[in-house]
C-alpha cells in the first residue's frame, strides 16, 4: 500500500463516521416530525427540520416506507441501548427500571398512524414487531430481574407481559386529559415490595 491509498483509507474513516452522524441526525428529525405531524408529514418538513435538502432523504430512503422502518429501527434501538446505560447510572436497579419505562412509554406514544402502516402489504415492515420484541424484551427482562435481585421488586415478573400491559395503557395517550406515563408508573410502581 501507497502513501497516497494510506492516506485515502484514513479520509474514508471520518467521512463514514460523519455519514452516519448526518443519518442519526436525520432519523431524529424525522422521528420528532411524526411526533407532531405522523407518518404522513411531508418530506419537505423532515428535511427542513434536519437542515438538508429532500433530495438527501430520497438518496438515503427512497420510499417513505423505507424512512418509517429506519426511524423505527433507530428508536428501537435507542430504547435498547439506554436499558443498560440507566442501570450502570442510576441510584437503585428499581429507579433505573422507572426511568427506562418513561422511555419505553414516550417510544410507543409517538408512533401516530404507525400502526396502521404497519399492517399494510410492505414486506419491510413484517420484521419489525419480531425486531422490536427482539430488542426491547430482554432489556427490560434485565431491568426487572436486576430490581428483584435488589428486592425492590417482587420476583418471577414476566417482561413481555409487563411491556404489553404498558402498551395496553399507552392505546388511549391521543386524549389529551389522558397521561400514559402516569398509568404506566402506577404499573410499575405495583412491582414493588412492601
Amino acid at each position: 500500500m501507497n502513501d497516497g491509498e494510506r492516506g485515502a483509507g484514513r479520509a474514508a474513516r471520518p467521512k463514514r463516521a460523519d455519514a452516519r452522524r448526518n443519518e442519526k441526525n436525520l432519523l431524529d428529525a424525522a422521528g420528532e416530525v411524526f411526533v407532531t405531524s405522523g407518518v404522513d408529514a411531508p418530506i419537505r418538513d423532515i428535511a427542513a427540520k434536519a437542515g438538508v435538502g429532500t433530495a438527501t432523504i430520497y438518496r438515503h430512503f427512497p420510499t417513505r416506507a423505507d424512512l418509517i422502518i429506519a426511524v423505527y429501527r433507530h428508536q428501537v434501538e435507542a430504547c435498547a441501548e439506554a436499558g443498560p446505560a440507566l442501570l450502570a447510572t442510576s441510584a437503585t436497579p428499581y429507579a433505573a427500571l422507572e426511568r427506562w419505562i418513561n422511555l419505553f412509554v414516550d417510544f410507543l406514544v409517538t408512533k401516530h398512524g404507525l400502526a396502521a402502516v404497519l399492517q399494510s402489504d410492505n414486506a419491510g415492515f413484517d420484521a419489525l414487531h419480531a425486531y422490536f420484541l427482539d430488542r426491547l424484551v430482554p432489556v427490560c427482562a434485565r431491568l426487572l430481574e436486576a430490581a428483584a435481585a435488589a428486592g425492590e421488586i417482587r420476583p418471577g415478573q414476566d417482561a413481555l407481559e409487563l411491556m404489553r400491559g404498558i402498551g395496553n395503557l399507552c392505546v388511549g395517550a391521543g386524549d389529551p386529559r389522558y397521561d400514559a406515563r402516569r398509568m404506566a408508573g402506577l404499573l410499575v410502581a405495583g412491582l414493588r415490595l412492601g
